[in-house]
């Protein structure tokens, strides 16, 4: 089984760092190394931390139509990109539902578009189904993708690349690290301030290297990656969206464009916009030391079935348990009690804001 699993271009570089290694997403991938998840995390945190996420799907879109015909499958403003602006958004499917979350970057060629590693297949065939002959898609497999996180990511930056440290957040473009060209963008799944790197393979290792070299640098794994995206309160594909949880379910309002409605879902996704959604995803505070997992049945005071955690786990900055959940409406409501269900046991659970740890996103501000 491991034989056929695919190895990023950090393979060898991961071992040597004394990664243990897992199956993920069809790839070999780092979970942790030696100085465990939650050091891991707090690193990120306090300092920088590096991710190689290279075995997520890069697409490059080329074409004059590129922009509107991708408007037409996703109910977020694409064709109100401007070069090196990026936009996270989703593809739904005819009922509402999630295909899959993206970031899409107008880039100066085209629309890059990133995919989670687990929906390439699928959404490489949904997109060059969907697109017409005057769009081009090619999928960048010669490429890797790097994370840089953390309130030390733009000082490390810096030494690089001082126009890269003058991003923004959500914004991309050209330029070179130590003489390896790259397209860097100022964004990330952590809820820290950080970039993320693409990369021609043949040059991954040597920038891996040159970035790790860094003092406040330190590599971070998968573990790490979810319980810092947890934290954040970010959706998780195949958790928090699914191809039967909409993006309203889901707490992403702020994704669709005024006014659009022609993308699949919509007449469904309209309706829930206006009337609200029956379910929503809302934040939970574990009280006690015992995690609630994926999948935990989520009840009231009255033993009555009220929902479902879709992510759970412990949060080494709070230092307790956290989980996200799918709850009845009626049952969300902020500081609400309600008990998740772990080995049969209920464990007292409250209704909390998300996100449960401040984003600290470089934005720019509005005048």
């Amino acid at each position: 089984m491991a034989a056929m699993l695919k190895r990023t271009p950090l393979f060898n570089l991961h071992l040597e760092l004394g990664a243990k290694m897992i199956p993920f997403a069809g790839y070999q991938m780092p979970v942790q190394y030696t100085k465990g998840i939650i050091h891991e995390h707090l690193h990120c945190r306090s300092q920088a931390g590096f991710f190689d996420i290279s075995h997520m799907g890069q697409y490059l879109i080329e074409g004059d139509d590129a922009a509107s015909e991708l408007e037409q499958l996703t109910p977020s403003d694409i064709t109100g990109l401007k070069p090196g602006q990026q936009k996270y958004t989703v593809l739904t499917n005819d009922n509402g539902g999630v295909i899959d979350d993206i970031i899409v970057t107008r880039g100066m060629s085209g629309l890059m578009i990133i995919v989670n590693a687990a929906c390439k297949s699928k959404d490489f065939a949904h997109l060059k189904n969907h697109l017409s002959s005057r769009c081009h898609l090619k999928e960048l497999s010669d490429h890797s993708l790097f994370a840089l996180q953390g309130p030390a990511a733009a000082v490390v930056m810096r030494k690089f690349s001082p126009q890269a440290s003058e991003l923004f957040f959500m914004q991309s473009f050209e330029a070179e690290i130590g003489g390896i060209q790259c397209s860097i963008s100022r964004s990330g799944y952590t809820g820290e301030d950080g970039f993320e790197i693409s990369v021609s393979n043949h040059c991954a290792e040597q920038l891996a290297r040159l970035l790790l070299a860094e003092a406040e640098v330190e590599p971070i794994g998968l573990g790490a990656r979810d319980t810092l995206r947890l934290e954040a309160g970010l959706c998780l594909y195949g958790h928090e969206l699914t191809e039967s949880i909409t993006p309203v379910e889901a707490g992403l309002q702020w994704v669709f464009k005024k006014g659009h409605c022609k993308f699949p879902g919509a007449d469904k996704i309209r309706h829930q916009l206006q009337q609200g959604p029956d379910r929503i995803r809302t934040g939970l505070l574990v009280d006690g030391k015992i995690p609630v997992r994926e999948g935990s049945v989520v009840v009231n005071d009255e033993d009555i079935v009220i929902g479902q955690v879709t992510s759970g786990s412990f949060s080494p900055s709070l230092g307790r348990p956290i989980a996200l959940a799918l709850l009845n409406r009626n049952s969300a409501s902020l500081g609400n009690r309600l008990y998740a269900r772990v080995r049969d046991k209920p464990v007292s659970v409250t209704v909390a804001p998300l996100p449960f740890i401040p984003h600290r996103y470089h934005r720019l501000k509005k005048s």
